[in-house]
């Protein structure tokens, strides 16, 4: 029955054009639109209309009080050849990026992979542990504690009693320390959604299949994570990976809050830095908004690569 009703279907699509069967396809399936349509519109309002505007804007010079006026590529242009500044925070954000991704993605999953062979009620506490430092609004306050630039800072103290040092280290004051100070920290926070999606999906892969692999050959578990766990998860890694890619070129909350804006010679200046500076203090949106633009450019580029790989895993 199903066969002849496919066969029908296949008949009567060849006679229409290919808008009139996608009209009544969509007609056919009009509850399903009107389910997602209040989602689609909130999408639409908040994201597709804020980023086709902010391209826009990019081509003008506009500071909120005066008309826009024009400018075309000039934006641009002064971004890239003259904005000596923008050239240090991309540097400093590719660093951010090449290490703080992959790390925190390849970190939440390795935990989540731990957690996941707990029992059950283990598994709930020790999830919440390392949950928590990214939910954590006073987080920072651990760090500046241990790291402070006098000798009540533990780390300090503890140098200056063993004579490794002799005078206290201003760690979020010297730029050789800022960075690597800062990638730690947004390690420690990157235990986040991501995290959770990956607990979910390998909690949501079905015994049998381990079981059919251990009939096929399957002999040990790392033939068992590659062939079977993480083709299963490829909803879960998709998501966790632009998670983690959005986190480390949006990094710049870590670097304000712990060594101020901006921090000591641009040593952990990013896009995001960059961006805020002409958004929210010098009011030049125009200019902001091509920063905004390169950033998502650069941001969209980083995921369909990463999906690109992705889509390999298992094959």
């Amino acid at each position: 029955m199903s066969q002849k009703t496919g066969g029908v279907r296949a008949v009567a699509r060849k006679d229409l054009t290919r808008w009139q069967w996608t009209w009544k396809e969509m007609k056919r399936n009009k509850v399903g639109y009107f389910m997602v349509a209040p989602y689609m519109i909130l999408f639409t309002i908040f994201t597709v209309i804020p980023v086709l505007l902010s391209i826009l804007i990019s081509f003008t010079d506009f500071n909120m009080l005066e008309w826009p006026d024009f400018v075309f590529l000039d934006n641009y242009i002064n971004l890239f050849l003259d904005d000596d500044i923008f050239l240090i925070a991309v540097k400093n954000t590719f660093i951010f990026a090449a290490i703080v991704g992959p790390a925190s993605y390849l970190m939440s999953f390795l935990v989540a992979w731990f957690i996941n062979e707990l029992p059950p009620k283990i598994r709930a506490v020790v999830t919440l542990i390392f949950y928590a430092p990214s939910i954590s609004g006073e987080v920072y306050m651990i760090w500046k504690t241990l790291f402070s630039g006098d000798s009540y800072g533990w780390v300090n103290a503890t140098l200056l009693r063993l004579d490794i040092i002799t005078k206290e280290i201003q760690f979020f004051e010297d730029e050789d320390y800022v960075m690597p100070l800062c990638i730690v920290v947004a390690l420690w926070l990157s235990l986040g959604t991501a995290f959770l999606a990956f607990i979910a999906g390998l909690q949501g892969v079905r015994r049998e299949l381990y079981e059919a692999g251990a009939v096929d050959g399957v002999r040990n578990r790392w033939q068992e994570l590659w062939y079977i766990t993480l083709p299963e998860m490829k909803p879960q890694l998709m998501f966790g990976a632009i998670m983690s890619i959005t986190n480390s070129f949006g990094f710049g909350a870590v670097v304000t809050n712990l060594c101020g804006f901006p921090s000591v010679n641009y040593a952990a200046h990013t896009i995001m830095h960059h961006l805020e500076d002409y958004g929210s203090s010098r009011l030049e949106i125009g200019y902001s908004s091509t920063i905004a633009v390169v950033l998502f450019a650069i941001m969209v580029g980083a995921n369909l690569v990463v999906t690109k790989l992705i889509s390999k895993v298992g094959q």
